[in-house]
């Protein structure tokens, strides 16, 4: 699959829900126009995504181009 991935643009929309179950597991909940998704993990597994999450996004803030400050 050429060009897919991480750095490839869309222009799909979707929303994402996260939120515990009744079984003691956080669900990531992923919908778009074409699919539903229902992701379920253990607490501690939900744990290490999420340090992974901040970790991308501190790298992302770096890596942005920066904006000029208005005089």
């Amino acid at each position: 699959m050429s060009g897919s991935g991480i750095n490839k643009e869309t222009d799909e929309s979707g929303e994402i829900q996260i939120g515990p179950t009744s079984e003691g597991m956080v669900r990531l909940f992923f919908r778009t126009s074409q699919f539903e998704l229902p992701m379920d993990f253990m607490p501690d597994e939900a744990e290490e995504i999420a340090a992974e999450i901040i970790e991308a996004a501190n790298i992302a803030r770096q890596s942005a181009p920066k904006k000029k400050k208005k005089k």
